[in-house]
């Protein structure tokens, strides 16, 4: 199955931060046009005990700096309802470590955690009120993070299609690792 928006979203952030030595973007598959790569889920943990009672979610990307998670990156092509879009994130920030035997067994959140979610707009006629309920979720979240217990304490929601360069989601990007 193709996914046109996950695969563009994962080749811009991994031809923006080739040249950021401290950072290393791990993949799910959907977001990989090159799927001879050896591809793997990126499963997170709400304990440093990994079992299915402490699995809370799967994730698209992640960028961990300095051997921690950095950002987490959620793509949205089909289900871009608030309870899918609040769903991925409330998991996420429920959540303490990343654990696959690829990246060294246990991975656990930076002190700073940003939260990037990109919704598909491609479907949205002219002047659909999504583009308003975005703006309006958005911001709902911004007022909430941080949430008590959770490393996530920055929001970010961008809207395109694989058409589009996402400029300002690669700056966003940058200034948040720079920090």
């Amino acid at each position: 199955m193709k996914h046109p928006l996950h695969e563009k979203i994962g080749s811009l952030i991994e031809a923006g931060f080739r040249d950021y030595p401290d950072l290393k973007i791990v993949k799910d598959p959907a977001c990989c046009r090159d799927t001879e790569t050896d591809l793997q889920q990126i499963p997170l943990f709400r304990t440093d005990r990994k079992s299915r009672h402490t699995r809370y979610c799967c994730v698209d990307m992640l960028i961990l700096q300095k051997g921690k998670i950095r950002g987490i990156i959620e793509i949205e092509e089909a289900d871009i309802k608030p309870t899918q879009v609040c769903g991925k994130f409330l998991t996420s920030a429920l959540s303490y470590f990343y654990i696959h035997e690829k990246d060294g067994g246990i991975v656990g959140m930076a002190d700073s955690v940003f939260f990037l979610q990109v919704l598909d707009s491609k479907t949205l006629k002219v002047g659909s009120v999504k583009r308003k309920q975005f703006i309006s979720l958005e911001k709902a979240i911004k007022e909430i993070v941080p949430l008590k217990g959770s490393r996530i304490n920055c929001y970010k929601l961008f809207t395109g299609t694989s058409d589009d360069g996402f400029v300002d989601m690669i700056d966003f990007i940058k200034t948040e690792v720079a920090s």
